[in-house]
C-alpha cells in the first residue's frame, strides 16, 4: 500500500480558525490579517492562539470550521475490500481504478495483483491463498478468451465487466479521494479504532501522517485529544 497527498487547501490551520473567528466578530475576516483577526484569542503569540482555538473547537464539537480545508489523497494497492470499506464515507469524493478495464494480461504475476491478509501469512497458508487467487484469474481470463470453450456468449466470450465477477476481493485496486478536514477526522474515529479492519487502519493511519504534516495544529490537537475516544465524531 502507498497513501500520497495529490493536492490540498493552502494554509488550511489559519483557513479553519478564519472561519470560525467569523462566527464571533463583525468585522470581516477577508479584510484583516490573521494576527488581527486573532486578537481576542487566549495566547501570548499567534501561534498558541491557533492552537488554543483549534482545541477550544474541538472540546465544544464545533466542527464546522474544519469543512472548509479540503485534502486529496492517491492510494495505492489496497484491496477490494479495504476499498468497500472507506467508500462507504459518503462525505467523500472517489475515483477507483476500474476491474473492467485495467485486469492484468494472462501469464502476468498475479500474485503481486492480490492483498494477502496477514492472518494467512501468520498461519502458514499464502501458498494455499495465492494458489486460489490465481486459479480465479486464470477462470477470468478463460471466460473472456475468444479461443477458450463457450461460456456464457453464443461467440465464445464473456464481456469483462460479467467475467471480472470472478475475482478474489483481495484484487489490489488504486483510488482518488477528496475530502474536508472534518471529514477525515470522521474517518479516523471509525478506521483507526481498534476494532477496525487491518487494511483499513492501515490506510487511515497513513492518511493522518499526512494529515498532521499539512494541517499540524489541527491533526495533532485531533491526535492527543480526541482520537480513541468514546464519543465518536458525527459527519
Amino acid at each position: 500500500m502507498k497513501v500520497a497527498l495529490l493536492a490540498s487547501t493552502d494554509s488550511p490551520d489559519e483557513l479553519a480558525c478564519r472561519a470560525a473567528r467569523n462566527d464571533y466578530t463583525t468585522e470581516f475576516v477577508a479584510d484583516r490579517g490573521f494576527a488581527e483577526v486573532m486578537e481576542a484569542v487566549d495566547g501570548g503569540t499567534v501561534e498558541e492562539k491557533k492552537a488554543n482555538l483549534i482545541s477550544q473547537l474541538m472540546e465544544r464539537g464545533h466542527y464546522g470550521p474544519f469543512e472548509h480545508p479540503n485534502a486529496t489523497f492517491a492510494v495505492r494497492g489496497i484491496s477490494r475490500v479495504c476499498m468497500a470499506q472507506i467508500t462507504r464515507h459518503r462525505h467523500a469524493s472517489f475515483d477507483v481504478q476500474s476491474l473492467r478495464y485495467t485486469i492484468p494480461e494472462p501469464g502476468s504475476d498475479v500474485r503481486g495483483s492480490v492483498v494477502t491478509p496477514p492472518s494467512v501469512e501468520e498461519a502458514g497458508l499464502n501458498d494455499e491463498f495465492l494458489e486460489g487467487c490465481e486459479r480465479q484469474f486464470e477462470l477470468y481470463h478463460n471466460l473472456i478468451d475468444e479461443d477458450a470453450p463457450k461460456k456464457f456468449r453464443g461467440d465464445g466470450t464473456t464481456p469483462p465487466e460479467d467475467a471480472r465477477f470472478l475475482l478474489p476481493m483481495a484484487t489490489k485496486v488504486n483510488m482518488v479521494f477528496t475530502l474536508n478536514a472534518r471529514a477525515l477526522m470522521h474517518v479516523a474515529d471509525m478506521r483507526a479504532a481498534a476494532d477496525a479492519q487491518w487494511e483499513v487502519r492501515e490506510l487511515t493511519d497513513r492518511m493522518l501522517e499526512l494529515a498532521e504534516d499539512w494541517m499540524p495544529t489541527t491533526f495533532e490537537t485531533y491526535r492527543e485529544e480526541m482520537l480513541g475516544r468514546k464519543n465518536r465524531l458525527a459527519p
